[in-house]
């Protein structure tokens, strides 16, 4: 039974370790993470009463 969770806990840890280099390395690769950038105007109304 140990030995599932030491299985499981490596599996775990290579997951995150391939997770950030993904995040670090995937830019070079074509991968954009940024959220698309748009203008937005709303008018507000102030009471200055």
């Amino acid at each position: 039974m140990g030995r599932i969770f030491k299985w499981l806990f490596y599996l775990v840890l290579l997951g995150a370790v391939g997770l950030v280099a993904y995040a670090y390395v995937g830019p070079f690769f074509g991968a954009d993470f940024s959220p698309p950038q748009t203008e937005v105007r709303q008018p507000v109304e102030l009471d200055a009463d």
